[in-house]
């Protein structure tokens, strides 16, 4: 048996990352709309932050758009852009505060040239391929009953859960530039704007730490049915 058909993977890997996806998506999504109710002190928009932190730090500027949805934000290091929810750009919330400076956390770990940074860029190019060739192996391994094939997809998943793991520490360092940030350009203008602001970025990366563990249980599963295949 393999995969879902298996009831090792059902209780050992895919009710337990259900359950911490489930739990981890409520936790953020609540926690942003808590915040998303209470406007900043700066009464800033999240374009007007990121506009006032140019202005304030030593960030060189980059094209700042909006983008539909919510909870999509995100920076572009190819095209040098940082793109905002619509719950984020123009509004003048907490969260939106937060948020765009996050993206801006971002922004300066390229320009700065974080090792965080350079180190998944040198990954990059393996996790294009590591998926697919990752479950072909496996897949091959068991259907030809040839172990080292099943072993050979485990090391190309590793790659992944190196990549996921290596995220977090990504997400966290640019989380703590975003507060420095805000801190120094005097936009947390009130202590409760700065519990908000850490409370929605803590959230946030729980999304991070819930991937990499979930890639942590699915390693461990690829290894057990290498070794079964060995034995």
């Amino acid at each position: 048996m393999f995969f879902g058909a298996d009831p090792t993977y059902l209780l050992c890997v895919f009710l337990p990352a259900l359950i911490l996806s489930l739990g981890v998506q409520f936790y953020v999504r609540n926690t942003f709309a808590r915040w998303s109710r209470v406007p900043n002190r700066a009464q800033v928009t999240g374009k007007q932050t990121t506009d006032m932190l140019f202005q304030r730090t030593t960030l060189n500027p980059v094209r700042v758009e909006p983008t539909r949805g919510s909870l999509t934000d995100h920076f572009d290091p190819r095209d040098n852009i940082v793109r905002l929810s619509e719950t984020v750009y123009g509004k003048t919330t907490v969260s939106a505060l937060a948020v765009s400076a996050h993206e801006l956390g971002h922004v300066q770990q390229y320009q700065t040239g974080s090792s965080l940074i350079k180190a998944r860029g040198i990954l990059l190019p393996a996790i294009q391929y590591s998926p697919t060739l990752s479950y072909m192996s496996i897949l091959m391994g068991i259907i030809f009953n040839i172990s080292g094939l099943v072993w050979l997809g485990v090391l190309f998943f590793a790659l992944l859960v190196v990549f996921s793991f290596l995220t977090l520490p990504i997400e966290l360092d640019a989380s703590r530039r975003a507060i420095r940030m805000l801190e120094a350009s005097g936009l947390l203008v009130s202590t409760e704007d700065k519990a908000g602001a850490q409370a929605v970025l803590r959230a946030a990366a729980m999304t991070y730490l819930a991937a990499a563990i979930t890639s942590l249980l699915q390693l461990f599963y690829y290894m057990s049915l290498a070794s079964r295949r060995s034995s």
